[in-house]
C-alpha cells in the first residue's frame, strides 16, 4: 500500500478534458468510504474540466458487480470509465475471492474494450487504511482514479 498522498495533481499537466464523457461505477458496500472516493473523483473530473452531463454513474451493490456494470458502461460512448469500491479484510477468505475476482474482470474488461476501465477498489486490511485513502491522511483514491481516467481517454 501506497505510504503517500499521490492525490495533488497539476491541471496544466492532463491537457483539455471539456471533450471527454466519463462514466463512474461505484460500489454501494462500504459506502462511508465509497462515497468518498465518488465525491473525490467526480469533484476531479469536474476541475479538470469534463463537463457535467458527460459524467455517467452508476451505483451498484458491491465491488464483484463493477465488472458487470463497467462492461454495460462501456456501451454508453464513454471515453474511460472510473470502478469504485471497497473490500476490507475479514475473518473469511471472501476477501481473496472478491479482490482476485474483480481485479481479473477489470483487467479483462482493458483488454476487450476500447476504452480504459480504472481500478478504484480499495483492498484494505483495515477500515482505518481505508478510510485513510479515501479522504484521510493519504488523500483519496477516487481523485487519483479520476486522474488516471482522463490521461488514458486522452491517449486515443
Amino acid at each position: 500500500m501506497s505510504s503517500q498522498n499521490l492525490s495533488n495533481f497539476n491541471k496544466n499537466d492532463i491537457g483539455d478534458c471539456s471533450h471527454l464523457k466519463v462514466g463512474i461505477v461505484c460500489s454501494k458496500w462500504n459506502s462511508d468510504i465509497t462515497d468518498n472516493l465518488y465525491d473525490g473523483a467526480y469533484s476531479t473530473l469536474i476541475k479538470l474540466g469534463v463537463n457535467k452531463e458527460n459524467i455517467i454513474s452508476y451505483k451498484v451493490p458491491g465491488s464483484f458487480e463493477l465488472v458487470y456494470a463497467a462492461n454495460k458502461m462501456s456501451r454508453k460512448d464513454v471515453d474511460a470509465i472510473i470502478c469504485l469500491g471497497c473490500v476490507i479484510r475479514g475473518e473469511t477468505s471472501h476477501f481473496d475471492y472478491i479482490c482476485n475476482s474483480v481485479s481479473n474482470g477489470i483487467m479483462n474488461l482493458n483488454i476487450e474494450l476500447d476504452v480504459p476501465v480504472i481500478f478504484g477498489v480499495l483492498t484494505d486490511n483495515t477500515k482505518q487504511q481505508s478510510i485513510d485513502r479515501s479522504g484521510g491522511k493519504l488523500g483519496n483514491k477516487g481523485v487519483e482514479a479520476a486522474v488516471t481516467a482522463v490521461q488514458m481517454a486522452l491517449l486515443k
